[in-house]
C-alpha cells in the first residue's frame, strides 16, 4: 500500500503502519534502516521494514527489559547491552545512580549515529554519560571474547535473521552465562510467543542446560503486533523471588519515573498464560 510501512516478518501475518512524513531511508552494509513519522506512534524506526522501536511505546519495552534484572538483582554495578544502538536500554539501565559502568555493544554503528541525529528522544543523552562505554562489534565475538563479570546483561537483538541470527544460539547464550559475575542475571529478547513460539522455545531450552533458575516474562507492546513480548531470564541466583516489599523498596529508592514498569506489574510478568506454558521445555 503506498504511504504505509508494511511487515511481513512473519509468513501469514502481517501489520501496516501509515507513514506520515518519511524523515530517513538509508541502506548500511547490514540492513535498510528507516525512519519515519506516524501520528499514533510518533516516530518509527525499522530496520528492512521489521519495526524496531517507536517514539510512543518504547518506553514500555526498555523499562521492562532494563528495571526487571536490575531492580531483581538489587546491586548490579555493570551492566552489559548486546544491540540497543538506539539508545533506549541504555537510557533506562542509566537510570539507576547504582550502575557503575555499562557496555553497549552495536554491530552497526550507522544505527548509533543515525539513532543520535533522528531519535535523540530514544537516547535522551544516554551517549554522553560517562559511564557507558559503546564497543562497534558483533555481539558474538565480544561475548566470546569478553573477560566478563557483569552483574546482569541484557540482549536487545533484533529478530533471529540475518546479523541478529548468532545471538539466538546455544554457543552465545553459553558465553553470556560464563560472562556473568556470581548471582548475575541474563535476559534477552525473544519475541512474541503467539507468533514466534519456536524463538521462545529454543532458547528456552538453552536457559534451561545452562541456568537452575530460568524462564520468561511478559510485556504488551503495541507496535509488536499479535500478543505480549516474551523476554527471555536466566540466572544462578534467587532474584526472581525477591520479595514484593523489597521490590518496592528498591524502586522508590531508585526514584525512577515510569510509564509500564511497577514492582506490582515485575511480579505480574512471571505470571505465564497457559499457550506460554506449553512452549517451555
Amino acid at each position: 500500500m503506498k504511504g504505509w510501512s508494511n511487515e511481513t516478518l512473519h509468513a501469514d501475518y502481517a501489520q501496516s503502519l501509515r507513514i506520515g512524513r518519511l524523515i530517513y531511508d538509508s541502506e548500511t552494509e547490514h540492513q535498510r534502516l528507516r525512519v519515519f513519522e506516524n501520528d499514533t506512534f510518533g516516530r518509527v524506526l525499522t530496520l528492512d521494514d521489521v519495526v524496531q522501536t517507536t517514539e510512543a511505546d518504547n518506553f514500555i519495552y526498555h523499562e521492562m527489559m532494563a528495571h526487571v534484572p536490575i531492580l531483581a538483582h538489587g546491586a548490579a554495578r555493570r551492566v552489559l547491552i548486546v544491540g540497543g544502538g538506539d539508545g533506549g536500554m541504555a537510557r533506562e539501565v542509566l537510570k539507576h545512580a547504582s550502575v557503575e559502568h555499562v557496555t553497549m555493544v552495536e554491530i552497526d554503528a550507522g544505527v548509533v549515529a543515525f539513532s543520535q541525529a533522528y531519535l535523540p528522544m530514544l537516547s535522551q543523552g544516554a551517549f554522553d554519560d560517562p559511564r557507558l562505554d559503546l564497543v562497534i562489534a558483533d555481539g558474538a565475538a565480544f561475548m566470546r571474547e569478553t573477560a566478563g563479570g557483569y552483574d546482569v546483561i541484557i540482549v536487545d537483538s533484533t529478530d533471529p535473521v540475518g546479523p541478529g541470527e548468532v545471538l539466538f544460539t546455544d554457543t552465545f547464550y553459553g558465553h553470556a552465562r560464563a560472562a556473568l559475575a556470581e548471582g548475575g542475571i541474563l535476559v534477552t529478547q525473544n519475541g512474541v510467543p503467539f507468533l514466534q513460539g519456536a524463538e521462545l522455545t529454543n532458547t528456552m531450552r538453552a536457559f534451561k542446560a545452562l541456568f537452575p533458575d530460568w524462564t520468561c516474562y511478559l510485556a504488551t507492546i503495541p507496535s509488536y503486533a499479535g500478543g505480549p513480548m516474551a523476554m527471555g531470564w536466566g540466572s544462578a541466583g534467587t532474584a526472581r523471588q525477591t520479595a514484593p516489599e523489597v521490590l518496592r523498596a528498591r524502586f522508590e529508592a531508585a526514584g525512577l519515573d515510569t510509564g509500564y514498569y511497577t514492582p506490582e506489574v515485575h511480579l505480574g510478568a512471571f505470571a505465564l498464560p497457559g499457550y506460554v506454558r506449553r512452549l517451555m521445555p
